[in-house]
């Protein structure tokens, strides 16, 4: 009896170390992030439209499993909006999706942003952290639908908090961004963030 409730809990938890192989970090030179997806995501290009403004966006996003995960990158370098004003705006974009239960200051590499808990007026939970860094907008967002039969899933969670800058170098520092890119400094679990 003992060996066959050691063989089935053995089955549950290589199954969920399984599940938790799928995901793996992409990297997007071009915008100056990695970030953990459970598969490939798509890329598309669009538009960031806030109540008083319109910027060129691209998206990376994934849905599978009752789950969905995006980072919207918005060109803002081409505004004369300050970062204040640009993750306000932001902001009250994602207020319409439900409600905001945490607010609180983020940081991941050295930089400062927003991090939110979003209860959806669908029933779905987010996670999102919002920076401005290097003239973009960028908007991770973790959420669990309301159909995930998972209702405990903290997979939101985990892909929003695995974001990290590639390219957090001053620009005159050339070398040392290269460095940095070829030849990470921690593990990513050691990360500073």
């Amino acid at each position: 009896m003992r060996l066959a409730a050691f063989l089935a809990a053995a089955l549950i938890f290589s199954g969920a170390a399984a599940a938790a192989d799928k995901w793996r970090e992409y990297g997007y030179l071009e915008n100056a992030f990695a970030i953990q997806f459970p598969a490939e995501p798509k890329i598309t290009d669009g538009s960031y439209r806030t109540a008083i403004i319109s910027v060129n966006a691209r998206i990376y996003s994934l849905e599978q499993e009752g789950s969905r995960y995006a980072v919207m990158v918005a060109d803002f370098s081409r505004t004369n909006l300050s970062e204040p004003t640009i993750i306000e705006l932001a902001m009250d974009q994602l207020k319409n999706d439900g409600e905001v239960k945490v607010d609180i200051p983020h940081r991941v590499n050295r930089h400062f942003g927003r991090q939110l808990s979003i209860a959806g007026k669908d029933g779905s939970r987010s996670s999102v952290a919002l920076f401005y860094y290097q003239s973009r907008l960028y908007e991770i967002k973790g959420t669990i639908l309301s159909t995930n039969e998972d209702v405990e899933s903290s997979d939101g969670a985990r892909f929003q908090q695995s974001l990290r800058f590639t390219n957090d170098a001053r620009p005159r520092d050339e070398v040392l961004n290269r460095l940095r890119l070829d030849h990470p400094e921690v593990p990513d679990f050691a990360r500073d963030r």
